[in-house]
């Protein structure tokens, strides 16, 4: 995700939370973004393990853009192939890239796994991400925010969300909702 798609969500998802304060709901929500890098950088000296994890992640992402990259090569030499009509080079095209796009969906996925297992350990032994995390809930609650989003997380396979207030989780009233019309 780019940070013009990233910029469109965000405000797809303001203009959404209008809409519903619009509609009736009694409390306007607040989006705010927090660049969970720059504060490590900058509270850096017991940081160490989270810009390692940064660092890792960052990593990560590079693999599957390069990943990304060798797919779409490969889909423009079949586009080539279908072009002058070489069925023989096209079909081992489309096997290619077949094959690569499950192995990269297959690497993310673990990755990603991979990535959220150590995202776990860290906030649960890490006593700077913990502080950090608890600084983030303090300011946005003191604030009005009732949504932190990740800066920089757009380009990155981390999720966007840090903080969120549980007043804004519509879970239980879309089940109950659910229920309701399956009666």
């Amino acid at each position: 995700m780019n940070r013009r798609s990233f910029a469109a969500l965000l405000c797809a998802l303001a203009l959404g939370f209008g809409a519903l304060s619009a509609a009736g709901a009694q409390q306007i929500t607040r989006i705010a973004v927090v660049d969970l890098q720059k504060i490590i950088m900058t509270y850096s000296k017991d940081g160490a393990p989270l810009r390692d994890f940064e660092n890792k992640k960052a990593q990560i992402q590079a693999e599957i853009d390069k990943m990304g990259e060798e797919i779409k090569r490969l889909q423009a030499q079949k586009v080539e192939a279908d072009r002058v009509g070489d069925k023989t080079s096209s079909l081992r095209l489309e096997t290619e890239v077949y094959s690569k796009t499950q192995y990269l969906r297959d690497f993310a996925r673990a990755k990603q796994a991979e990535l959220d297992d150590l995202a776990k350990k860290l906030g649960s032994s890490n006593q700077f991400v913990q502080l950090v995390y608890r600084q983030i809930q303090q300011v946005a609650e003191t604030e009005g925010f009732s949504l932190v989003l990740n800066l920089r997380s757009a380009d990155s396979v981390m999720s966007a969300v840090v903080w969120y207030s549980p007043m804004i989780d519509i879970t239980d009233k879309v089940t109950q909702a659910l229920i309701g019309k399956a009666q």
